[in-house]
C-alpha cells in the first residue's frame, strides 16, 4: 500500500493529491491520515513541492467539506436525517452521526467547524450542521481552511520529517499502511452489516 499510494501520487502530483483528499471527505477510500504522510513523504525526496503538497491537500479537503455544507443546505435537517436513514450504511454516516454533528455545531456555532475539522471523527460530518444552520458561506470556508490547513500541514510535515530514514520508513510504513488499509476496509464492511441494528431508528 506504501509503494501503491507513494507511486500514484507521484504519477499524478498535485491534482492526484487534491482528487484523494476531496474523495476522502466526501466517501473516505483512503484516510488523509495515509495519504498526506506519504505525500510529505515524496516532496522530501524532492519531486513535489511542500507548499503545494499542503496546498492541494487542503484544497482538496476543502472542496469535500463544501460537498456536505452545500447538502446541508439545500436539504435541511430532516432531509439529512432521512438521507442517513436510508443510505447512511454506505455513506458511512449513521442518523446518530448527523444529531451528534448538528448537536456539537448547536454548542459550539462557529468555531465547531474549525475544531471539527481537526476530529477524524466528525471532520465530514460537522459541515452538514454549518449547512442546515445557514451559516455564511465565507465564515465557513475560512474556519474549515484554518482547520483542514492545520491538520494537512501536520501530516505533510510528519511524512517530510521521516524521509532521512528513507529504508527504515519504507519497511516499517509498507505494512503498517497495509493494515491501515484493511482496518477501514474492515470497517467499512462491518458498518454496512451493523447499519440497520444498531443505527436505525
Amino acid at each position: 500500500m506504501f509503494d501503491w499510494i507513494t507511486d500514484l501520487i507521484e504519477r499524478t502530483g498535485y491534482f492526484g493529491i487534491f482528487v484523494l483528499t476531496f474523495l476522502e471527505n466526501v466517501f473516505p477510500p483512503v484516510p488523509s491520515e495515509l495519504i498526506m504522510p506519504l505525500a510529505g513523504y515524496k516532496a522530501a525526496e524532492g519531486s513535489l513541492s511542500l507548499p503545494l503538497v499542503i496546498a492541494a491537500g487542503t484544497a482538496g479537503s476543502l472542496a469535500g467539506a463544501s460537498v456536505w455544507f452545500y447538502a446541508g443546505l439545500k436539504l435541511g435537517h430532516q432531509r439529512v436525517r432521512r438521507l442517513a436513514e436510508r443510505h447512511g450504511r454506505w455513506l458511512t454516516m449513521s442518523p446518530d452521526d448527523v444529531e451528534r454533528a448538528t448537536a456539537w455545531f448547536e454548542r459550539h456555532g462557529g468555531p465547531a467547524v474549525l475544531i471539527g475539522r481537526l476530529i477524524p471523527a466528525i471532520r465530514s460530518v460537522i459541515s452538514l450542521p454549518a449547512g442546515i444552520a445557514r451559516m455564511p458561506l465565507p465564515g465557513f470556508l475560512a474556519l474549515s481552511a484554518i482547520g483542514t490547513g492545520l491538520w494537512t500541514t501536520l501530516l505533510v510535515c510528519a511524512g517530510y520529517l521521516l524521509e532521512s530514514q528513507h529504508a527504515v520508513v519504507a519497511d516499517y510504513l509498507n505494512p503498517v499502511s497495509n493494515a491501515v488499509f484493511a482496518g477501514m476496509a474492515l470497517w467499512y464492511i462491518w458498518r454496512v452489516a451493523q447499519f440497520k441494528t444498531s443505527d436505525r431508528t
